[in-house]
């Protein structure tokens, strides 16, 4: 019962990185709740998905401009 192992995973990573990010920047960053950065959030779903041992494929251009043309909803 409960969440899987890799999701717990993730998710501990998320709010462990997430503290050394806030000690680091503490006298950048704005006393409020901030939202992790989304390379910090890359990386972490990138390491999940190496240690799965799950390779992902990099979006092409044509990809990316597609996805950018969305205004709402799918």
């Amino acid at each position: 019962m409960g969440h899987p192992s890799e999701v717990m995973s993730t998710s501990f990573c998320g709010q462990a990185l997430a503290c050394e990010y806030g000690a680091k920047n503490k006298d950048r960053l704005e006393a409020r709740v901030l939202q992790l950065p989304e390379e910090l959030d890359d990386q972490i779903a990138g390491l999940q998905l190496k240690a799965m041992g799950v390779e992902i494929d990099e979006l092409t251009q044509e990809q990316k401009d597609y996805l950018d043309s969305w205004e709402e909803g799918t």
